[in-house]
């Protein structure tokens, strides 16, 4: 599951690996929660939200993007709310996170750790075979999350089971 975390959008999917880099998209949407409305209510909104998802698709694990300094003190903590909420949503639920920057997702989808928006859309259109582009791009972003992962987890994986032998061997 991918997730595109923001206060006022948040962008929601779920891709399936296949086999090498195939990956599948099952469903994308986008959590909306109006400006007007107390912080408590859009982030109990958005904690309902990831759980319906969940029950809904069951997936294994949930790719999020990692929250930076963007400039705007405000937007940064916003967000930083939204995460931490979503984050505790997936814990409740028992799948792990797994958490990446908007460059590493850019550079894993795209090549390019500095595409923007216009060039990460059409990158999720062809790698996911969809008829038309994802919107808005949040939802484009949540699947660009997924499929990160889908190619990333792979090399986690082997990096961790690396690190448990190395561990093992030095303690013998």
């Amino acid at each position: 599951m991918g997730i595109d975390p923001g206060l006022t959008r948040c962008g929601l999917s779920v891709v399936q690996a296949g086999r090498g880099r195939a990956v599948y998209p099952v469903a994308v949407g986008v959590v909306r929660t109006p400006a007007k409305d107390e912080l408590t209510e859009r982030l109990l909104k958005l904690s309902q939200a990831v759980k319906e998802w969940i029950r809904d698709y069951d997936p294994d694990v949930v790719a999020i993007e990692r929250v930076f300094e963007r400039g705007n003190v405000s937007t940064v903590m916003h967000t930083a709310h939204a995460v931490g909420v979503l984050v505790l949503a997936a814990a409740e639920c028992h799948i792990p996170v797994h958490m990446y920057t908007p460059s590493e997702v850019k550079k894993a989808v795209s090549g390019n750790g500095r595409a923007d928006k216009k060039q990460m859309t059409a990158m999720i259109t062809r790698i996911l075979g969809l008829a038309e582009p994802p919107s808005p791009a949040d939802a484009a972003d949540a699947l660009a999350l997924g499929v990160c992962h889908c190619w990333r987890a792979p090399a986690l994986m082997h990096q961790a089971e690396l690190a448990k032998q190395h561990q093992r061997s030095s303690h013998s």
